[in-house]
């Protein structure tokens, strides 16, 4: 069985400029995510648009597909580079997720055993209510019941599990992921603007698997600062967790 992580990137971004080549600590943003994924010693693809993106990790051992522009989403981009590859499984690590984990790598893939698709979560109060952090609910099975931007569930309790932050990597079967890719945007993913609820529309179970492993995407400047701050910590001592 081939398993394989696929990092899409893309050049242009609509809140920060050139995104992947944002320079954070000492590096461009998408070698923190390249290198990272190496680390966990699974075969890792870079799927962009872009020649300088590619540049910036071409002494790496990574493979580079090229693909077009105008695909609408990352889960597009690595169904396109996986499209004439025999793979079974794939996960799709945003590249713009500088935080990688290898014990969650595997557990993702793992739980692809049972599930079609997996994802991670992690207990988080801070962004509750900011609608650019979207929440997930799960079943008792651990599958999610719904995703949203919205602040799910309504805490009138307190709760030892609630808020779950999603954090947006993904595993998949990769005939799972081809299918997925294939079909029109269902109508909760065109009001929420989030793909995976296309999953949950069609009948398809996703296992949410709950981290406290520390996950920050970049998007903005201010999320540059924090990630910075988190990056300069550990490297100033190694032995400390994110």
């Amino acid at each position: 069985m081939r398993r394989v992580i696929v990092i899409p990137a893309r050049l242009s971004s609509t809140r920060l400029k050139e995104k992947p080549l944002t320079i954070i600590v000492d590096k461009p943003l998408i070698r923190w995510v390249v290198e990272g994924c190496l680390k966990t010693g699974e075969e890792v693809i870079l799927a962009t648009d872009s020649e300088r993106i590619a540049d910036t990790v071409k002494d790496l051992n990574v493979k580079v597909v090229y693909t077009p522009s105008e695909l609408p989403s990352g889960s597009d981009r690595v169904a396109y580079a996986l499209r004439d590859e025999r793979v079974d499984h794939v996960i799709n690590y945003q590249g713009d997720e500088p935080f990688v984990y290898t014990e969650d790598i595997k557990r993702l893939f793992k739980a692809l055993e049972d599930f079609p698709v997996a994802t991670l979560a992690c207990r988080d109060t801070e962004f509750y209510k900011d609608p650019a952090s979207v929440k997930v609910v799960i079943a008792e099975d651990g599958t999610a019941l719904y995703f949203s931007r919205s602040s799910i569930p309504f805490m009138k309790l307190h709760s030892d599990l609630y808020p779950l932050k999603h954090v947006g990597i993904y595993a998949f079967r990769k005939e799972v992921l081809l299918e997925f890719t294939s079909w029109g945007q269902g109508h909760l993913e065109r009001l929420e603007s989030l793909e995976q609820l296309r999953l949950l529309e069609k009948g398809l179970k996703i296992k949410v698997l709950l981290t406290d492993n520390y996950y920050h995407g970049v998007d903005t400047e201010d999320d540059v600062k924090v990630v910075s701050e988190r990056l300069l910590k550990k490297l100033s001592n190694p032995t400390t967790n994110w």
